[in-house]
């Protein structure tokens, strides 16, 4: 069993049921991620250069032909930020400046057929205005969220491909808090249930004799 499996108690996260007042019994400091700003890009771009490195296999035979190439993890890795305010805008509006570098994962087949994956990034600039907070103690971050796919790829050079992508960034401003949100308590956890595949399900319920 788990929260959302039959789990009736209401001490569990879900669809609120009747008037939300009812159960709220204190207010709750929590320590959170505040995301103060964001936007998401969402764009293809083409002749992106993948220089190749830690080869699996090792040592494959070239030239290598390109197969896929798809990002490794959804934080992308923050570099050479600016951070500048914009005159006349609305309070605390800044244009950020920077690179968001793109872990990627590429498989291909060398020549003679052998599938192999090998790692590359790809670096992207963004210039973008978002709006930050003012000074305070606490210190804003810069983050990004990151998606890459490529199924066009092309060999241009040793342990070297160019590519088309599709490519998905979100650019958030983020600060560690302490927020004080309305609280019902702690949550009743329900008991694991294990999987078990019921290889006679179906069987069991057939009539002795057909109808």
């Amino acid at each position: 069993m788990s929260f959302f499996c039959n789990f009736n108690s209401d001490k569990c996260p879900g669809l609120i049921k009747g008037n939300p007042l009812n159960g709220l019994c204190e207010k709750t400091c929590i320590q959170v991620k505040k995301v103060f700003d964001a936007c998401i890009q969402q764009t293809q771009v083409s002749g992106v250069v993948l220089t190749l490195s830690n080869f699996s296999p090792a040592n494959p035979t070239y030239p290598l032909t390109f197969i896929s190439a798809k990002s490794t993890t959804s934080k992308g890795i923050i570099s050479n930020l600016t951070i500048e305010s914009v005159p006349g805008e609305r309070p605390n509006t800044s244009r950020v400046k920077t690179d968001v570098i793109i872990p990627v994962s590429v498989a291909y087949t060398d020549a003679n057929g052998v599938e192999g994956v090998a790692t590359a990034s790809v670096t992207l600039n963004k210039d973008v205005i978002l709006c930050v907070p003012s000074a305070s103690i606490m210190q804003y971050d810069i983050e990004a969220v990151v998606s890459l796919v490529s199924t066009i790829g092309t060999y241009t050079g040793v342990g070297q491909f160019t590519i088309d992508a599709c490519v998905t960034i979100i650019v958030k401003v983020v600060m560690e808090v302490e927020l004080l949100v309305p609280s019902y308590g702690y949550a009743v956890l329900p008991p694991c249930q294990d999987y078990t595949e019921e290889v006679c399900q179906g069987f069991f319920e057939l009539p002795i004799y057909p109808e």
